[in-house]
């Protein structure tokens, strides 16, 4: 996999240029209210999780594997559910 191009970081004066958000006191603290307080009809336009699959192709279930195989499959990067999976699948002749 070609490795992400970062962007350069902001230094401490870059971020003091732009800022014009004074520091929190616990007087502000005490006084502040929830997002969903005050600005209700934003909140409501919000969604919350991905919500339920239209139409779920897999199982959800809890299972417990030895930590060598999560290592194994975990080190070859993202995406290592899905090799679990496939390893599964082969093995039990679906594949």
């Amino acid at each position: 996999m070609p490795k992400k191009k970062t962007a350069k970081p902001y230094s401490a004066a870059d971020m003091k240029a732009v800022s014009d958000n004074p520091a929190w006191t616990a007087k502000a603290m005490a006084g502040a209210k929830p997002f969903i307080e005050m600005f209700p009809k934003a909140a409501a336009t919000i969604k919350r999780g991905r919500g339920p699959n239209k139409a779920p192709t897999k199982t959800l279930v809890s299972l417990r594997l030895s930590p060598d195989v999560i290592e194994h499959f975990k080190k070859k990067g993202p995406g290592w559910q899905v090799r679990i999976d496939d390893a599964l699948r082969k093995a039990a002749g679906k594949r």
